[in-house]
């Protein structure tokens, strides 16, 4: 995994915003992945439009946020890994402004 690299932003929230390089591979199995999730919000759209029953649609709800939960997971994990890695290469006060991030986005997660 490569490590994050600061964004040309400046701090947002009080910390600084991070850019993460992915390689080739696992950036687009992200997108296909959000591209799938988009398709099932789509999906639902039209069946609201149809006047499709109920219990269709909700099924179809659920299946997407299963779908978004999973992919958030897998963002969330890998961020964590990266944030870890990158504190342990860093001064003591850039390594704790990096966990402070960290735990900044786990509280907004679980929220």
């Amino acid at each position: 995994m490569r490590p994050f690299r600061p964004a040309d932003g400046a701090a947002a929230a009080g910390h600084k915003s991070m850019k993460r390089l992915r390689p080739g591979l696992e950036k687009r199995a992200f997108v296909v992945r959000l591209r799938r999730i988009k398709g099932q919000i789509e999906g639902i759209e039209k069946m609201v439009e149809a006047d499709a029953d109920c219990a269709d649609v909700l099924m179809q709800v659920v299946s997407a946020r299963r779908a978004l939960k999973s992919f958030s997971e897998e963002l969330l994990e890998s961020h964590m890994q990266t944030c870890i890695h990158n504190a342990a290469g860093q001064t003591e006060s850039e390594g704790r402004e990096n966990v402070r991030s960290l735990l900044t986005v786990l509280q907004r997660y679980v929220a």
